[in-house]
């Protein structure tokens, strides 16, 4: 059995494992599900390898790989760049043309590889500005572009095999495997530098965690792969032989958890809101008994504990409403699907009760780009579940928290370092710790919580401290808030910028027969629908100190959005950004 050490080592030990899946990648290309087994997987890999090392590619060279879809080609690439010994540099597609030219120069990067005609046209509008990138290739047919299929036809004389095995050889586990440039929340993106020991290592550690049966589980893979979180769990998936299909896109995901019927899927808070929100409102769309069932089995499943904690009654309830409404939850979502995993961004604690009542448990859990990622994750079995926590450490990490309240992290999936960049890395590597910038506490069973960002944390002028995550978590559980923004640093009180859900807003005002126009800006500037979204907040305020509650907001037309700035790609607030965007607003709240 091949010994995993390296990441290219992953889809040998499936072959060794698992002999070879038939669906170990699979693609949908033009309307048919392409499959790609583990040995074609391979195989192409080192047709990549060996054309790779024909080009000149050398030893730590850089390749950058911009997908705006998650697809085969891209691990294809990983794999065959990674063999050469030489790094990825995955790039995520949203972000502008001044962030392209900067990974791309601070990289070094000398190819780079595109998904598609749009990805190029950015590409082309900086591309005298990357004098180190040789060459453009893309995986979609593109005139005038260079196809990626070319270098399977120059890798595919197998005479140069045994120096690709030569290079793997020399590969060593502590060597630098990928830099990964985080999206963040202001200023330049940083280059994380992961060994291939960070990320073999948080495999392994987190693959008991993991409840699959192995060689018999299906994904669908939708978060992108150019973030840590989705990559990492695609080694883990090739680890324990899940058949992954990749989907087409955030909008066709539910169209394509019917077709793929998946057992698994990732995802983040956000999409787990939008499905709810979706099942939400098909239930209010009932009559009758059928509607009352509907919204009592959502309360039984808002009270959900694991374990049988709330006793026998409450168990055959919920058994009864798992037979008469949740099973239709688990048929609208493919009719397998028996495990989410949930990252990125803290998960409403309600969604974890109604999903797991659902016999659809979300497993939440904990970590950074710089961490490889996981610190921590939640498990159904062996009462490693608990409702409102992000799970126990995994195996091989170690977690203390600071005097101030700050995580601290050590372990084989820290991070080397953030590229070109040894002040910042010695500001958060200190004592081999890991300073995370999340505040959190480990409990009495070991389940670790997150109550904030360190970083975004602020203090009215009344020397009060608000944790704005917490208390916009707890707001946009109403179906009139879509995003929320908590402001008020330096200031005499809490306030807010809100974008509405303005679908459901549209819906309340139609069946309230309520005129609030048409527009973006003549819904946020009605008085109705202010007040209606003042009794939203009202209601949810009561969940904090008086210190904490949102005393003000301000509705905004815009969507916000990744395009808009206003998010990153993994849809967390740009806080900076959104502030500079609404800083009238801000000053209309506050002066």
């Amino acid at each position: 059995m091949t010994s995993i050490t390296r990441l290219f080592d992953f889809p040998y030990y499936q072959q060794d494992k698992y002999i070879s899946i038939p669906d170990a990648l699979v693609t949908k290309q033009n309307g048919v599900w392409v499959k790609t087994s583990t040995e074609e997987y391979i195989s192409k890999a080192n047709a990549v390898s060996r054309a790779l090392l024909r080009m000149g590619v050398k030893k730590d060279d850089k390749i950058a790989i911009i997908s705006t879809n998650n697809r085969t080609e891209w691990n294809i690439m990983d794999i065959g760049v990674l063999q050469t010994g030489s790094q990825t540099i995955p790039i995520y597609p949203t972000i502008s043309e001044d962030d392209y030219e900067y990974i791309l120069n601070h990289s070094g990067a000398i190819y780079c590889f595109v998904s598609d005609i749009e990805v190029l046209r950015k590409i082309n509008l900086i591309r005298n500005k990357i004098p180190n990138v040789l060459e453009v290739y893309s995986f979609n047919a593109i005139e005038g572009c260079k196809n990626w299929v070319e270098l399977l036809k120059i890798g595919e004389d197998e005479t140069n095999q045994y120096l690709v095995e030569e290079q793997k050889n020399k590969v060593q586990t502590e060597d630098l495997a990928t830099i990964i440039y985080t999206s963040g929340t202001t200023g330049k993106p940083k280059g994380v530098m992961l060994s291939h020991r960070n990320i073999v290592s948080n495999v392994l550690n987190s693959a008991p965690r993991i409840p699959f049966e192995a060689g018999k589980s299906r994904a669908l893979s939708f978060l992108p792969i150019c973030h840590i979180f989705e990559r990492m769990i695609l080694y883990l998936y090739q680890y324990y032989g899940v058949s992954v299909y990749f989907g087409e896109s955030i909008d066709k995901i539910s169209d394509n958890i019917k077709e793929v019927k998946p057992t698994v899927i990732t995802a983040v808070p956000r999409l787990l809101e939008k499905v709810y929100d979706k099942i939400y409102a098909k239930g209010t769309e009932l009559t009758g008994i059928k509607k009352k069932l509907f919204f009592w089995a959502i309360d039984l499943g808002l009270r959900y504990e694991p374990y049988g904690a709330n006793g026998v009654w409450y168990e055959l309830q919920l058994k009864l409403a798992r037979k008469l409404i949740f099973s239709k939850w688990k048929e609208g979502l493919g009719g397998n699907l028996d495990l989410m995993v949930s990252g990125s961004a803290a998960l409403q604690t309600r969604l974890a009760r109604v999903f797991a009542a659902a016999e659809i448990p979300v497993m939440e859990g904990y970590g950074l780009t710089e961490t490889s990622p996981v610190i921590s994750v939640n498990d159904m079995r062996n009462k490693g579940f608990k409702v409102g926590t992000v799970g126990k450490v995994i195996d091989g990490v170690s977690v203390k928290i600071a005097e101030d309240g700050e995580i601290l992290c050590k372990g084989p999936n820290i991070m080397m370092g953030y590229y070109k960049d040894e002040k910042l890395t010695s500001e958060v590597i200190i004592d081999d710790y890991f300073h995370t910038g999340d505040i959190g506490e480990i409990d009495a069973e070991g389940f670790l919580r997150i109550t904030d960002r360190k970083k975004e944390m602020f203090k009215t002028s009344g020397g009060k401290y608000i944790a704005p995550q917490l208390i916009e978590n707890t707001m946009k559980q109403s179906r009139f808030i879509e995003q929320i923004m908590v402001i008020g640093d330096g200031q005499k009180m809490p306030a807010a910028f809100i974008q509405p859900n303005f679908d459901f807003v549209k819906e309340w005002a139609k069946i309230h027969k309520i005129e609030i126009g048409t527009t973006n800006e003549e819904i946020t500037a009605d008085p109705k629908v202010i007040a209606r979204i003042q009794e939203e907040i009202n209601r949810l305020n009561d969940k904090f100190g008086n210190w904490e509650k949102i005393k003000r907001f301000e509705l905004t037309a815009d969507i916000w959005s990744i395009e808009g700035g206003h998010l990153t790609p993994t849809l967390k607030l740009k806080r900076k950004i959104v502030m500079e965007k609404y800083i009238d607003l801000f000053h209309k709240i506050y002066n």
